[in-house]
């Protein structure tokens, strides 16, 4: 999920105290932990039991619309590497993608990355990126497992999982490792484009339901570079990525993603040959939830003791 720009004209610097500001007092309350790295944090008991609260509201939502329609799954925090090169991720993101570096060298080259780091060197060039990457989206790994031909009713995914983008930022609402809930669904064009604008609805009661200000608005992912800039400005014009925005800082700056409605076209069913029932390429459709956006988006709102919380929102989490 991005978050929406702000307007050059918007004060920045009253925008960054207001980060600085919900970030003290999450930290002063435990719910983040500091870890010296910008949008790395632990998370407190009370902020672990939202966030485990809001994905178990979520996943009964998914239950009740879709039952036993839809394929329920899990991934590690890893995928294999080829899947940034298939899902094109790699080329349109680059910024954002991270792979996993391991040792492979022996006792030789260990002596030499000791004495390096004895002498202030930076080991992290004695290690080579291995076959495995950082989980970017949680639906990425789900295609994969689609590969062939599609029942006639095409499939319902409901995935989590943890992933990473690389982008630090003293912003609490932008973390490089967060979870995220979708539900995916994959078949025909008709039908995943329904899927998208029906649970960009659902999600935004979901989040009203629990106090939040919501509103909805068409967006465009921060692609990389100058054929990026033509692939942001397809996606906006064809209407293909609404996200779902929560007013954090206050009326004066843009509302904060936390969960985005995304149609691929057929992009993942080219790229993972998934077809339809009719033996065309399978078109795709996600929705995805930022576990702890909403979560901090609540604390937020509510306050950061969740007993003052008002007991409907308690109640329906």
């Amino acid at each position: 999920m991005t978050m929406t720009a702000v307007p050059r004209s918007a004060d920045l610097n009253a925008l960054l105290d207001e980060h600085a500001r919900l970030r003290a007092e999450l930290l002063d309350a435990g719910h983040l932990i500091d870890t010296g790295v910008e949008g790395v944090y632990g998370h407190g008991a009370d902020f672990s039991a939202v966030c485990r609260a809001v994905d178990a509201l979520v996943g009964r939502v998914i239950h009740e619309v879709h039952g036993g329609a839809a394929t329920v799954l899990a991934f590690p925090p890893v995928m294999p590497r080829e899947i940034l090169d298939r899902t094109d991720y790699i080329a349109s993101f680059p910024h954002l993608s991270a792979t996993v570096a391991t040792y492979e060298g022996g006792d030789a080259e260990h002596r030499l990355m000791l004495a390096g780091r004895d002498a202030g060197h930076d080991w992290g060039g004695h290690l080579r990126s291995s076959d495995l990457a950082l989980v970017p989206s949680a639906c990425h790994p789900v295609y994969p497992t689609l590969s062939g031909a599609l029942p006639r009713d095409g499939a319902w995914v409901d995935v989590s999982g943890h992933c990473f983008r690389h982008e630090p930022s003293s912003d609490p609402m932008r973390m490089q490792s967060f979870r995220m809930r979708e539900i995916v669904r994959v078949g025909t064009d008709r039908a995943a484009i329904a899927h998208r604008d029906s649970w960009v609805a659902r999600a935004a009661g979901i989040l009203g339901d629990l106090g939040l200000r919501v509103s909805q608005a068409p967006a465009v992912d921060p692609f990389f570079g100058r054929s990026g800039r033509m692939l942001a400005a397809n996606q906006s014009a064809d209407g293909l990525k609404t996200e779902v925005l929560v007013n954090v800082y206050g009326e004066r700056f843009p509302g904060v993603a936390v969960a985005s409605g995304n149609y691929h076209r057929d992009h993942f069913g080219m790229q993972f040959d998934i077809t339809s029932a009719d033996g065309s390429p399978a078109h795709s459709a996600c929705l995805g939830f930022g576990i702890e956006r909403i979560a901090l988006a609540l604390f937020a709102a509510h306050g950061m003791d969740r007993a003052s919380w008002p007991g409907a929102v308690n109640a329906r989490l």
